[in-house]
């Protein structure tokens, strides 16, 4: 299913903060702009409501997990919550394993090409790079140089519609949005807006490729 949802659109969507009213508005808007994959950070307000009223609000074809999954145990409660993805800023073996044995998608977090292999080793099933305003497109390249080119690299922290096209020249396979797309605060209007010119900025890029 990662698969498919990265196919039909390469951003996922990053609700840190978001609380439990208000998600199913901002999920809808999120869809609505062409988002298949959104995950709620289990470090905002009661992140497994979000995540189940997510799960009970968008369509089949919407991929919808956690960030920030720090343990084993984590990885139990996203997937009794209706999680799908497991998305992670480290890359623990144990908990891709976790992942992977509750039959979730997993998307560590790696800085380094040795974390990278490490995690794919584990069973990832994409790579999170962060944090992407360190990392760069000059990282970004080097690494699909080793990098089979069937597993995604995803950058993640301080991506942009105005920056995005150049890390997917450098081979960027999608991204995970913050701040820029959701912070707490915007109304699913606001984050409908944001969203559109995300979409954009992606689409124009896979018309070039």
């Amino acid at each position: 299913m990662l698969k498919n949802a990265m196919k039909q659109c390469g951003l996922i969507a990053i609700l840190r903060g978001v609380q439990p009213h208000e998600v199913a508005a901002i999920g809808v808007r999120l869809y609505e702009a062409g988002f298949r994959i959104i995950e709620v950070p289990l470090n905002s307000p009661e992140p497994f409501n979000s995540i189940s009223t997510l799960r009970n609000t968008l369509p089949a074809d919407c991929m919808v997990g956690a960030g920030t999954v720090l343990t084993v145990d984590q990885v139990v409660s996203v997937k009794q919550a209706g999680g799908e993805i497991i998305v992670m800023p480290h890359s623990d073996a144990s908990v891709i394993a976790a992942a992977k044995q509750a039959g979730l998608a997993c998307a560590p977090g790696v800085a380094t090409v040795t974390e990278a292999f490490a995690a794919l080793a584990a069973g990832a099933d994409v790579l999170k790079m962060f944090p992407a305003e360190q990392l760069g497109p000059a990282v970004v390249k080097a690494w699909r140089a080793v990098i089979p080119h069937e597993v995604a690299l995803l950058p993640v922290g301080g991506v942009t519609p105005d920056n995005l096209a150049t890390f997917i020249s450098a081979g960027a396979s999608g991204f995970g949005l913050g701040s820029a797309l959701y912070k707490p605060g915007l109304s699913a209007e606001q984050v409908g807006h944001n969203a559109n010119k995300f979409v954009a900025a992606w689409c124009a890029t896979q018309e070039k490729n």
